[in-house]
């Protein structure tokens, strides 16, 4: 164990609870019906819940019992938070010390760039996520009226797996406009980031002093006091939720939205854009869209949400550094600037090799889907719908075109190994199974090529 590499160990932890989660899943009792699903059921909800995905072989509401849903419950927490968090946390609760390379582990698997304060963090994490999680199941109790709903659907929203205990998802509140902003916020504010969440308090506290106490503080002020990861991670989430309502508005407007009032449309409208970035819940019939809205979707599937979150993709701040870098080159600039901040080559270069990868990964999972699964060809848009329920494997979303059930063995193989990838990220996978990096003391000539 102590021969591991931090990564190595991160993908250990998730495959070891994945495991145990499988085992539970497919004893009897965990069975609505007392017949045990199959071991390859279960180690798809496993997976599934663990990688917070969201996509099911089996119908959540119908084919588990109490004590299944009880176990995807705590796999798709365990999953949120990373392992390595929860590990954390009870080794500071029994009061062990951390060791220096325990901190570069969780360090990494929290996305956190600082190792001091690392304990105080930890706890941050855990008492931010059980109280937005305690109020969100408050928030639904009125609605729902039953305890245990309530708080299942929360921690599904906040740790952004899309699991849910009704049948369709969400489409009977799909013009319920609490519902939709109780889920929604629920959604952003697992999937906005803990170094974000973090910094919430600076920015309520700049507007208290703002309004109540008539301070001369400018926006200028606030900006100086939060972190980069905050103020990036927050345009770019901004601009997607906006850019994502205006597209499924604008396209699906006469056809699936057809019939509803505005405030309809725009409900459906604003709750598939915020659930597309990594949620996986709906409020309509998702293979009942029209092609360019599933593209769409994919796009924003393959984006995700942002770093040090529970959801998946390639992450919002990895969008924005390449966005800067295009600009840069465009007005011929030899460094990024993000908010009058200098980017450093290596989070350039990290950013590329995620895009890379992720890019790659789905791909080639595509083809060789597209390959098992060709007995299905028949079906519209079938490689688009392949596609897409590649992608939301990989982004960790959940929402599917409904081709997923009827996968073969080999299929569903496919897609437990693309979820596994979309949530420990192609990164650490990479990072993972690579050889111990060589020190290069020398440099070979340059020499220009032509490119484009």
């Amino acid at each position: 164990m102590h021969r591991l590499k931090p990564p190595q160990i991160i993908i250990l932890s998730f495959l070891i609870t994945i495991v145990l989660g499988a085992v539970m899943l497919s004893l009897p009792q965990s069975s609505s019906d007392g017949v045990s699903i199959g071991a390859i059921d279960a180690l798809f909800t496993a997976t599934s819940a663990t990688c917070v995905t969201g996509l099911i072989v089996k119908d959540t509401s119908i084919a588990f019992s109490r004590f299944g849903h009880t176990v995807i419950m705590f796999l798709i927490q365990l999953g949120g938070l990373g392992i390595m968090t929860f590990s954390t946390f009870f080794a500071i609760l029994f009061g062990r010390k951390l060791t220096l390379r325990e901190n570069v582990v969780v360090k990494g698997a929290l996305d956190h760039h600082s190792v001091v304060g690392l304990k105080t963090l930890i706890i941050y994490i855990l008492a931010i996520t059980f109280g937005i999680e305690a109020i969100g199941a408050f928030c639904l109790y009125s609605r729902f009226g039953n305890v245990y709903s309530s708080i299942f659907h929360s921690i599904s929203a906040f740790c952004n797996a899309g699991f849910s205990l009704n049948a369709a998802s969400f489409v009977k509140y799909r013009q319920d406009a609490y519902v939709n902003l109780v889920m929604a916020s629920l959604i952003v504010l697992g999937g906005i980031g803990f170094i974000v969440i973090i910094d919430i308090p600076k920015i309520l506290k700049w507007f208290f002093r703002k309004i109540f106490l008539r301070s001369h503080e400018d926006i200028r002020h606030l900006f100086s006091r939060i972190s980069l990861q905050t103020k990036l991670a927050v345009s770019i989430s901004a601009i997607l939720l906006l850019a994502g309502g205006i597209v499924f508005f604008l396209i699906e407007n006469n056809r699936i939205l057809y019939g509803y009032g505005l405030k309809g449309k725009m409900l459906m409208s604003f709750f598939q854009s915020v659930t597309a970035r990594t949620a996986g819940f709906h409020t309509v019939s998702i293979q009942n869209l029209a092609s360019p809205t599933l593209f769409f979707l994919i796009i924003l599937m393959v984006i995700g949400a942002s770093p040090g979150s529970t959801g998946g993709g390639i992450k919002t701040c990895t969008l924005g550094v390449m966005l800067a870098w295009a600009w840069a080159m465009i007005r011929n600039r030899p460094n990024i600037h993000i908010f009058k901040r200098n980017i450093p080559m290596p989070i350039f270069r990290k950013s590329v090799m995620i895009i890379g990868l992720a890019v790659a990964w789905i791909v080639v999972f595509t083809m060789l889907l597209s390959f098992v699964e060709d007995k299905n060809e028949a079906m519209p848009n079938y490689f688009l719908r392949i596609l897409f329920e590649v992608t939301s494997a990989f982004g960790t979303v959940g929402l599917s075109t409904g081709i997923t059930p009827i996968l073969s063995s080999l299929g569903k193989a496919l897609i437990i190994l693309t979820m596994f990838a979309g949530r420990v990220g192609p990164l650490t996978l990479a990072l993972a199974l690579a050889a111990k990096e060589n020190v290069t003391f020398y440099k070979y000539p340059d020499e220009k090529v032509i490119v484009g």
